[in-house]
């Protein structure tokens, strides 16, 4: 792959990461702490709202490509594993593939699921701290994936 493909395509995978994380961190820095501030009921049926809403071509893109595009950059990251950009690329990639996607695979999607199946205020309570707790570490790790990013493609740029 060209060096400027490869720049290109680490800094896509940069800005994706950091739209995804600024999604995110919208999440757990006020609204779920808002949706918390209203009753149960009301709380509960918004987030299932949100849940179904959130499922458009604009966001799967984003959420979806993302992740595409770092199991792209972990194939080539492997081809080169010896050199330091190989390397972090690898990492930033990781961090988006395991800390962002996995996370909501396997902890922010079944506990959206179980609230969307039942839900009771015991359940809500328990829900707002958890799944913000793992949203909290996807947002994380999608902020470091976009920061190792940044840092490579500014590094191939000044090259």
């Amino acid at each position: 792959m060209s060096g400027k493909l490869l720049t290109v395509l680490v800094l896509a995978g940069a800005l994706s990461s950091a739209l995804v994380a600024g999604m995110f961190y919208a999440f757990s820095s006020f609204i779920m702490a808002a949706l918390a501030r209203v009753p149960g009921a009301e709380g509960m049926r918004a987030m299932n709202a949100i849940n179904v809403t959130v499922i458009t071509p604009s966001f799967m893109v984003l959420f979806m490509g993302t992740a595409v595009l770092g199991i792209g950059l972990v194939i080539w990251s492997l081809f080169s594993i010896a050199q330091t950009d190989s390397q972090l690329v690898l990492l930033g990639a990781l961090l988006y593939l395991l800390g962002c996607f996995g996370v909501t695979m396997v902890f922010n999607v079944p506990l959206n699921d179980q609230l969307a199946a039942a839900p009771t205020e015991a359940l809500w309570n328990s829900y707002l701290r958890t799944w913000t707790l793992w949203n909290s570490v996807r947002t994380a790790a999608a902020t470091l994936s976009s920061a190792v990013l940044v840092a490579v493609a500014l590094r191939q740029a000044a090259a």
